[in-house]
């Protein structure tokens, strides 16, 4: 059934077109809460770091950058990587918020890791700022009316869900 289901919504298999990620994402910067001002908590606190899903820190401060079910995206220090947050975090001011124009955590993950995609372009010297990542062509599946597919961009994410899951289901049987 999977097999089948991957046949379908192959990547191969679909129209794609490039697209402004401000077509598809409103942007927001994030605000810095600097080392002396942090006060630890169990709220994540994303920063430019490449790895944890971009998390830095677990604070408990707010600010007006507390949201969920976005992408950040580091425009300093590991210039490009983005991550989508399912979960409330706040938002450092070395990574953009994006919140989707089309709601749907599958489509914020398959954006999150088209986006990534472009991360070797940048560097020390050519840093992703909110205008440049307003620019920034990311290449989405794309309806015959030339509209992104969110749609299938949300069949393809459950469906790569579904056959990881089934592969360490199936691991474990074995054990």
């Amino acid at each position: 059934m999977i097999d089948k289901l991957k046949l379908i919504y192959s990547i191969n298999e679909c129209n794609w077109k490039e697209y402004f990620i401000e077509d598809v994402c409103n942007i927001f910067s994030g605000k810095d809460i600097y080392e002396r001002e942090r006060i630890d908590g169990n709220t994540p606190y994303i920063t430019a770091t490449s790895s944890n899903n971009g998390i830095g820190y677990f604070v408990n401060n707010k600010n007006n950058t507390l949201d969920k079910n976005c992408i950040s995206v580091n425009r300093n220090g590991s210039v490009g990587y983005s991550f989508y947050h399912s979960y409330e975090a706040l938002f450092g001011n070395d990574t953009r918020k994006l919140k989707l124009k089309f709601d749907d955590e599958y489509v914020g993950e398959f954006i999150s890791f088209m986006i990534s995609n472009q991360k070797d372009k940048y560097g020390y010297g050519y840093k992703m700022g909110t205008e440049r990542l307003k620019r920034q062509k990311i290449m989405l599946p794309s309806t015959n009316k030339g509209k992104p597919d969110y749609n299938f961009m949300k069949k393809y994410m459950i469906i790569q869900e579904i056959s990881n899951i089934s592969t360490i289901l199936a691991y474990f049987q074995d054990i």
